[in-house]
């Protein structure tokens, strides 16, 4: 009996076995379950997991694992006090953070103030943290060293008790845990914070605080503010200087993504002739510029360095790198910002979660979005606020009932048999409430005279006043952003401080081209038709000079050259592409060589008809046409101050090339047509042009249906009587071969 075809859906399942020897129903049976599902029931739940609760930063900038451990040093009264144990807070941590002691203590060591990863630290620690600059530099056990809160904490725990944000239980149902901080500054964009989820990232820069609050003011005052004018760059906590581009700044600050270039600081010691590196961008280490610096030494590419070491000690980060003698410390300095991590991009990705939902801000939106939840927190707490002011005033309402009669207070306690019937009692007697009775009730027997409760009746009028502000409040949005703003200028006076990481505009910087340092020795090169390139060196082209070649093909340019000329190869797609004989490997004659359009990766259909070699640019390049013109192109058209590669339109594309000349000073050549006419055409006797797609000068009248065909140089035992085949005036027909010289050259068919 055939088996039946399994259909498309019942391809895409998953067979799960069940063990056999489990006694429950259905034991021994496969279960089918479909991909979709499984991603569905198993992925998905999982990733959900890592964006909102792990990786994520939410608006007040944490992360629940940072979140976490705050709250604990807060509940362990760190905020002031002695430090603690760092391993006694990482065991008190985990009531609210189920992970291991490790991954806590290490999300501590971040926050703290001996790290140096965060320009505003919420640790104030003791002890070895190691440092964000450094991968060596490794952080001590959790029962060597110490901590607590640093003063600005302050400013994440001053409403928490005031109802201002939610709290929620921990993982096992025995404490609560705040969903955020009701921070009183947007520390989101304080300090830096970055993680990887599933599926999406978070990558913030840090801005300097005092920048940010007034950024934060402003956007209060006027939603339209432009944030670049308060709010210049990022500011990083390891220094640095912050290369300025207005275009990726704005698109930054718009968009929640990009890049701004970050470059480290280095000076130049001239008595010990050294380069000294005190500040490193925020994205590389110590070791990643030594390690870089070394593959460049050893490739050859910084022969001024002598030696490079780390002089990293308790006073800060220092590498010194030793020069040689009569190096140029200026250009080594330029080269390490272009070839090493010393100046790196900081990528930007915004992504924060507003409202248990991922969004990628720009920093206009994201301030907007903090503004937002702080005017929130300010409701909830002054509501807060007025209901305990309310709930007093109440109470001292009773007081001021009991104050016509303490002795009838007294006398009804005193008469009431059951202590039960006290409450009830006084309710009736003075008219008022069960709270208030309970309240009436509980107060000493010390406190029942006229002095105390007059005391406390001086505080209803103030009682109503509060409660007459904190309502207004509730219904003005204009106070509550004068709230906001008060508390943003506290915190500036508090904590700001001047920036740590300098800003140089763009259009500031010298741009000099590094080149590589390349070994200048003598080489052969070949160039042949069919595009192949080879550089040989003196001493195999002696042992063996028989080329390999392509059936058909043949070698078109063959000299001797510097290794570190610069070669331009002409396409048949009328583009030129620059290259260095450097960048060529040493071969042998007895290969193909490289393939120069798949070396320097043409488009597709492209192939090098010629090539020339440069070591100065002077002279001109000749493009002879098929149609009888002839482009005379200054060879400074194909200098490039920028390291580009390709040009487009290196010649005219209005009639086929038949040859190409580079030469570096005017000479005459014998140019040869499909009639069989010669031309002896001096180089001389046309103007040089700077438009390299130039369509250049008739040299040669032609029939219809005749073309160029040949290029060669001239030399004087090539005709007999040469003057037969120049002319004084271009363009000119040419002239056929006389029978002197008939006898010694090819016939055309």
């Amino acid at each position: 009996m055939a088996r039946k075809k399994k259909t498309a859906e019942e391809e895409n399942i998953i067979g799960t076995p069940i063990n056999p020897n489990a006694h429950i129903a259905g034991a021994g049976e496969v279960q089918n379950q479909y991909i979709t599902e499984t991603l569905e029931v198993n992925y998905m739940p999982y990733a959900m997991s890592v964006i909102m609760s792990r990786a994520i930063p939410e608006i007040d900038g944490f992360k629940p694992s940072h979140r976490k451990l705050l709250y604990t040093m807060y509940k362990m009264g760190l905020l002031s006090g002695a430090r603690s144990k760092s391993a006694n807070i990482v065991g008190a941590t985990m009531k609210l953070n189920p992970h291991g002691d490790m991954a806590i203590y290490e999300t501590m060591v971040r926050l703290t103030k001996g790290n140096e990863a965060l320009l505003h630290p919420y640790v104030d620690s003791k002890g070895n943290f190691g440092k964000a600059y450094s991968k060596n530099m490794q952080f001590a056990a959790s029962r060597y060293t110490e901590a607590k809160l640093s003063p600005i904490c302050a400013e994440l725990f001053s409403d928490i008790d005031k109802d201002s944000i939610d709290f929620v239980p921990n993982y096992d149902n025995t404490m609560p845990e705040p969903v955020l901080f009701p921070v009183t500054f947007p520390s989101v964009l304080v300090n830096a914070n970055s993680g990887i989820a599933v599926g999406m990232a978070s990558n913030i820069c840090s801005f300097n605080l005092k920048e940010v609050c007034e950024t934060t003011i402003e956007l209060i005052k006027n939603p339209e503010h432009d944030c670049t004018e308060t709010l210049k760059a990022p500011d990083f906590s390891g220094g640095g200087s912050c290369i300025y581009d207005p275009v990726k700044i704005r698109e930054i600050y718009s968009t929640g993504r990009g890049s701004i270039k970050v470059r480290g600081k280095c000076s130049y010691d001239k008595k010990n002739n050294c380069i000294d590196i005190t500040e490193i961008p925020p994205t590389t280490t110590c070791e990643a510029i030594i390690d870089k610096v070394i593959e460049l030494v050893k490739g050859g590419k910084l022969r001024e360095i002598s030696d490079i070491r780390d002089e990293t000690d308790r006073s800060g980060l220092k590498i010194t790198i030793d020069l040689k003698r009569g190096a140029d410390a200026d250009k080594v300095i330029q080269t390490l910002f272009k070839k090493t991590p010393l100046e790196d991009p900081f990528p930007c990705n915004f992504n924060v979660l507003i409202g248990g939902t991922p969004m990628t801000l720009g920093v206009g939106e994201l301030l907007g979005e903090w503004i937002a939840f702080r005017t929130e927190c300010v409701k909830r707490r002054t509501y807060y606020e007025l209901k305990k002011a309310k709930d007093r005033l109440h109470l001292l309402k009773a007081l001021q009932k009991i104050l016509l009669d303490i002795d009838k207070a007294i006398k009804i306690i005193r008469q009431t048999e059951e202590e039960s019937e006290v409450v009830p009692n006084l309710m009736i007697g003075f008219g008022i409430d069960e709270i208030q009775a309970e309240y009436v009730a509980e107060i000493k027997l010390r406190h029942l005279n006229r002095e105390y409760i007059l005391k406390r009746l001086e505080d209803i009028e103030k009682l109503q006043n509060q409660i007459e502000d904190l309502e207004d409040i509730l219904g003005s949005k204009n106070r509550i952003k004068k709230i906001i703003i008060e508390e943003l200028k506290k915190v500036i006076d508090k904590y700001g401080m001047p920036r740590k990481t300098d800003i140089i505009y763009e259009s500031e910087l010298e741009e000099t081209e590094i080149e590589d340092e390349v070994p200048d020795y003598s080489v052969m090169v070949f160039f042949t038709k069919e595009g192949y390139f080879k550089k040989i060196s003196h001493q195999s082209w002696r042992m063996g000079n028989n080329h390999k070649l392509k059936d058909g093909d043949e070698i078109i340019l063959s000299m001797e050259a510097s290794n570190n000329a610069e070669l331009l190869f002409f396409t048949n797609k009328n583009q030129c592409y620059k290259s260095k004989v450097a960048d060529f490997d040493e071969c042998k004659a007895s290969v193909l060589g490289d393939f120069v359009a798949a070396k320097l990766q043409m488009d597709e259909g492209e192939t090098a008809i010629f090539a020339a070699v440069v070591t100065e640019y002077k002279g001109y390049i000749l493009v002879f046409f098929e149609n009888g013109k002839v482009a005379k192109i200054d060879i400074t058209s194909f200098e490039t101050k920028t390291n580009r590669k390709k040009l487009i339109k290196a010649y005219s594309d209005k009639s086929l090339p038949a040859a190409f000349r580079y030469v570096k000073e005017d000479a005459e050549f014998v140019i040869s047509t499909t009639s069989g006419r010669y031309l002896c055409f001096h180089s001389g006797s046309i103007a040089s042009k700077s438009a390299k797609d130039t369509q250049g000068v008739a040299v040669m009248t032609l029939k219809k249906g005749h073309k160029i065909i040949a290029v060669e140089d001239f030399s004087e035992n090539r005709f007999k009587k040469p003057a037969r085949y120049r002319t004084k005036t271009l363009p000119a027909t040419g002239a056929f071969l006389s029978s002197e010289d008939a006898g010694e050259q090819l016939t055309f068919e």
